[in-house]
């Protein structure tokens, strides 16, 4: 696990989990534009979610050998993670569910005032489609089940990294 601990202090790995995101960004985006599939409120949100990961390694990458550097990125990376496992959760949920009145699918992003991306972003934040469709499945799962194997996977990853930064002193310390 003391190798863990090493590589968090180095800028290579936190560039690498900003270069995924960053990829995952790029797909959905081909997603959106060359396949034609309109994202969904909580499309928008999973992709805000993801964004929010690119940030961590960003963050990360500041100054890695810093603890408030490593820190800063492993709590956004920790949020970033449940918080679109959680909204991913939620989508397969409303995908899945017989009672119509169950969910609502709102049309608009709930993004705080001050910072409106949908309205200034719109190619990129604009909620078309409509989140009980299921317009693309790979090996039986829909876009928001890949989602949350993705984002569990980034989350069990956050957990791992941060618990051995922290506990665990690199082998050259």
């Amino acid at each position: 696990m003391s190798w863990l601990s090493s590589i968090s202090r180095t800028r290579a790995p936190w560039l690498l989990l900003a270069l995924i995101a960053f990829l995952f960004e790029a797909t959905a985006l081909y997603f959106q534009y060359a396949m034609d599939l309109a994202p969904c409120i909580m499309c928008i949100y999973q992709r805000t979610a993801v964004l929010g990961v690119l940030a961590a390694g960003l963050l990360g990458a500041i100054n890695p050998a810093q603890m408030w550097s490593r820190l800063l990125g492993f709590a956004t990376w920790l949020v970033a993670s449940i918080w679109g496992l959680l909204i991913a959760r939620e989508h397969i949920m409303m995908q899945t569910t017989t009672d119509p009145f169950a969910f609502v699918c709102e049309f608009e992003p709930n993004f705080p005032s001050f910072m409106p991306l949908h309205e200034w972003i719109p190619s990129f934040f604009a909620a078309t489609g409509d989140c009980g469709n299921i317009d693309w499945q790979f090996l039986g799962l829909s876009m928001p089940g890949w989602m949350q194997v993705i984002f569990a996977a980034l989350a069990a990853a956050a957990i791992i990294v941060t618990i051995a930064s922290l506990l665990f002193k690199p082998k050259n310390a």
